[in-house]
C-alpha cells in the first residue's frame, strides 16, 4: 500500500543548506519512495539545547512511499548516520542533522522506538510553519485538525524565532546530489 509521510528536518552544524540538500537526495533514492513535495528552508532559534548551539536550519518533506512506518524510521536513521549523526546523540545537543517521522499516512502507532504522529511536533512552531506549506490540510489523526490549524493555536511569541529563508530553486535541489557512504 502507497501513504503518504512527511518527515521534519533540522540541522544546526556544518553548512546546514548542503546537509538539506544531502538529505533530500537520500531520501529520494530511497527503495520504494518518490519525494513529492519539500518546503522552503526555515532559520529557527533552538529550542532546548543544553550546549548553546546556533540557530537551526528546518523543513518538511513529503514522500510517498510503500515502506512501513519502521522501515522507513530505519532508513532515515541510516542517512542520519551516513552524514555525520552519532547513533548515541542527545536530543538535547546541537546536531549535523535530525530527520523526524512527523506523519505516515493517518496511522497511529506507539512504541518505545517509534510514535507516530510525533508527539511533540503539534507543539513546535518550527515543526508545524515548514510542514504547512506541503501539508496544510492535513489532518493529524489524534488530534483531528489540520496541520494550519495547528500553527494557528500557537502562541504568536513561539512564531518569531521562525524565519523563512528564500526559496530554493527545484533546479539546486535535486538527484545529481548523492549521499556519501
Amino acid at each position: 500500500m502507497t501513504v503518504d509521510a512527511y518527515i521534519g528536518f533540522g540541522s544546526n552544524m556544518g553548512d546546514r543548506e548542503t546537509m538539506f540538500n544531502l538529505a533530500l537526495a537520500a531520501l529520494s533514492d530511497l527503495p520504494a519512495t518518490v519525494v513529492i513535495a519539500w518546503s522552503r528552508l526555515y532559520e529557527t532559534e533552538p529550542v532546548g539545547l543544553t550546549d548553546n548551539g546556533s540557530e537551526f536550519l528546518n523543513a518538511a518533506i513529503a514522500v510517498r512511499t510503500t515502506l512501513s512506518p519502521h522501515q522507513l524510521m530505519d532508513r532515515m536513521r541510516m542517512i542520519e548516520q551516513r552524514l555525520g549523526k552519532s547513533p548515541h546523540h542527545r536530543s538535547d545537543q546541537s546536531r549535523m542533522i535530525d530527520l523526524d517521522l512527523l506523519l505516515y499516512d493517518n496511522r497511529r502507532l506507539r512504541e518505545e522506538a517509534l510514535e507516530i504522529p510525533h508527539p511533540r511536533m503539534h507543539l513546535r512552531a518550527f515543526v508545524l510553519a515548514p510542514l504547512s506549506e506541503i501539508a496544510a490540510h492535513v489532518i493529524h489523526p489524534v488530534l483531528g485538525i489540520s496541520v494550519q490549524q495547528l500553527l494557528t493555536r500557537l502562541p504568536s511569541e513561539d512564531l518569531v524565532g521562525v524565519r523563512p529563508l528564500e526559496s530554493v530553486p527545484v533546479s539546486q535541489i535535486g538527484k545529481e546530489i548523492r549521499c556519501g557512504g
